[in-house]
C-alpha cells in the first residue's frame, strides 16, 4: 500500500523533486524536460497501439449498444455499456479501420479509427441522426455528410454519396459509404457502384478492403436470373458438408444474415413460417451468417428453432461461399430452382416473400 502524505509532506516532496532538478546537468536536464513533454502530449489522445472512443448521450443515462468492424478492427460483436449518460471503449488496434456503433433501434453510426488515436461521441439518443463524431479529421468530414444528406430524398442521397466519394477516394468514409449507400441500395445500380469502386480502388491500391469490395462485385457478374449458380463448397456449423449439388428442391433459397442486422434475423424467422408450411422437400434454405462468433449464431439459431444449414465461420465477409456466390450485403439472397438456375436475387424482404410464395403455387 503506497503511502499517505499530508499537505506538509507534499511540499517536501516538492522541494526535493526542485532540489533534484537544479543538481541535473543542462544536458541531462533537457533530456527529462522532453520526455516529460512526450508524456504529456501523448497523455492527450489514446494510448499508443489502441483506440478509444469516449462518448456522452442525452437521454440515454443507462443502458448499452453494440459496435463490430466491418474490416476487421475486431472480430467480434461487442457491447458498450452506458453509465450515467457516458461511456468509454478502447480497443488494441495497430492500423486503420471502420467501426460501426449499432444502437437499441438497429441505427447504425460509423467511427473511423487509428492506432494512438481517440474521438469524442455526443448527442441525443432521441435524434441519432445528428450524433457528432469528433476529434478526427475524417470522423467530421463523415459528421458532416451525415447532417448534409439527413433531410435529402434517396435520389439527392445517391448523388451526394457520389460526390463524397469521388471527392475522398483514399478514406475509409469513402468505402463505407460506397457499402452504405450503393451496394446496401435497393435497388443497386451495379455499373455505377462498380465505377465508384474501382475509382477508390485506383486511389489507393493497397487497400485490401476495397480489393475485396471489387471482388465481390465482379462475382455479382454471375447472378444474373436464369444462369447457373455459382458452385460453393462449405461446412455448416454442426459440421455437416453443404454445396451447391444439395439444392435440389423446387425452390432453395440462400440468405446471409448477422445478429447485429435485424431484418435479416426477422428474414431468417419468415423463412422458418414458410418452411413449416410447405415443407423441407418443397422448400430448402441455406443461410450463410456473417458473425465473428459461432457462439451468437448458435444461440439464435437455438433460440428460433432454425434447423437447415447455416454457414459461420467467423470469417465474416472473406467466407469463402460468400466470395463464390458474389453475395455483398447483410441481408442479401438468391433463390434458385432444381436445376441450380438463378430465378431471383438480391430481393428486399417483401418481394422476397413473394417470389418464394409465387413459385411455390
Amino acid at each position: 500500500m503506497g503511502r499517505r502524505y499530508g499537505k506538509d509532506g507534499k511540499e517536501r516532496q516538492g522541494k526535493a523533486l526542485a532540489g533534484w532538478l537544479h543538481r541535473m546537468s543542462a544536458p541531462v536536464f533537457f533530456i527529462f524536460y522532453f520526455l516529460f513533454l512526450i508524456s504529456l502530449f501523448s497523455s492527450c489522445g489514446s494510448e499508443s497501439g489502441y483506440f478509444q472512443i469516449k462518448g456522452e448521450f442525452k437521454g440515454f443515462s443507462q443502458g448499452e449498444f453494440y459496435v463490430y468492424s466491418p474490416d476487421g478492427g475486431i472480430r467480434r460483436l461487442d457491447t458498450i455499456k452506458v453509465k450515467s449518460g457516458r461511456f468509454t471503449y478502447q480497443v488494441p488496434l495497430d492500423t486503420t479501420a471502420t467501426f460501426v456503433l449499432v444502437f437499441p433501434n438497429y441505427s447504425e453510426i460509423p467511427v473511423f479509427g487509428a492506432s494512438g488515436e481517440k474521438v469524442e461521441i455526443e448527442g441525443d439518443a432521441s435524434h441519432l441522426k445528428e450524433i457528432k463524431v469528433m476529434g478526427t479529421e475524417e470522423n467530421e468530414l463523415m459528421t458532416a455528410f451525415r447532417m448534409k444528406i439527413s433531410n435529402m430524398t434517396p435520389p439527392e442521397v445517391t448523388n451526394a454519396a457520389s460526390d463524397f466519394i469521388q471527392k475522398n477516394p483514399t478514406t475509409l468514409a469513402a468505402i463505407f459509404v460506397l457499402t452504405k449507400y450503393f451496394i446496401q441500395a435497393e435497388p443497386d445500380d451495379h455499373q455505377m457502384t462498380f465505377a465508384l469502386a474501382k475509382n477508390i480502388q485506383s486511389a489507393s491500391p493497397q487497400n485490401k478492403s476495397i480489393a475485396k469490395i471489387v471482388s465481390y462485385l465482379e462475382g455479382m457478374k454471375n447472378l444474373r436470373d436464369k444462369s447457373i449458380i455459382p458452385k460453393f463448397a462449405a461446412t455448416d456449423i454442426k459440421g455437416k458438408p453443404i454445396s451447391n449439388s444439395d439444392l435440389y428442391a423446387p425452390v432453395n433459397v440462400i440468405t446471409t444474415w448477422a445478429t447485429w442486422n435485424y431484418e435479416s434475423m426477422n428474414i431468417q424467422r419468415q423463412l422458418k413460417q414458410m418452411e413449416k408450411e410447405n415443407g423441407v422437400s418443397k422448400l430448402k434454405i441455406v443461410s450463410i451468417c456473417l458473425d465473428a462468433s459461432d457462439k451468437e449464431c448458435r444461440k439464435f439459431m437455438d433460440r428460433d428453432s432454425i434447423t437447415w444449414s447455416n454457414i459461420c465461420d467467423g470469417r465474416m465477409w472473406d467466407t469463402p461461399a460468400l466470395v463464390k456466390l458474389g453475395l455483398t450485403k447483410v441481408p442479401d439472397n438468391i433463390i434458385t430452382d432444381s436445376k441450380g438456375r438463378i430465378v431471383a436475387h438480391s430481393l428486399p424482404v417483401t418481394k422476397l416473400k413473394e417470389e418464394i410464395e409465387k413459385l411455390m403455387k
